[in-house]
């Protein structure tokens, strides 16, 4: 019912910046909470970022002062703005939304080079 389309992914040199999106077919008013989370091979899915429907934001401490994550309700598109890029933030970003159930995108893939 509900498909989440992610872009910007792609490699950074570290201290670089990219600014992740994440489109929903429907509209995001209708979502309670929207984020971003991110995996890497042999490791458990950590939470970086979410946004209420009332612009409560939460962010993973190792994200703290350097990634922002917003909404524009009328392109209902989630993003993630993320500067200050190091190594360890290597991983797939995948887009998560709370509507009637719970919907992931695909994921899209974060490189930080030294």
């Amino acid at each position: 019912q509900v498909q989440l389309v992610e872009f910007g992914g792609g490699l950074v040199q570290a201290g670089g910046s990219l600014r992740l999106s994440c489109y929903a077919t429907r509209t995001i008013l209708s979502s309670d909470v929207m984020g971003w989370y991110r995996q890497t091979p042999g490791k458990q899915r950590e939470l970086v970022a979410e946004i209420t429907r009332i612009s409560t934001r939460n962010y993973a401490d190792s994200v703290k002062g350097r990634f922002t994550i917003s909404r524009d309700d009328a392109k209902n598109t989630v993003y993630l703005q993320m500067n200050s890029l190091k190594p360890e933030d290597t991983a797939v970003y995948s887009c998560y939304g709370r509507f009637d159930r719970d919907y992931w995108g695909q994921g899209t893939q974060v490189t930080v080079s030294s």
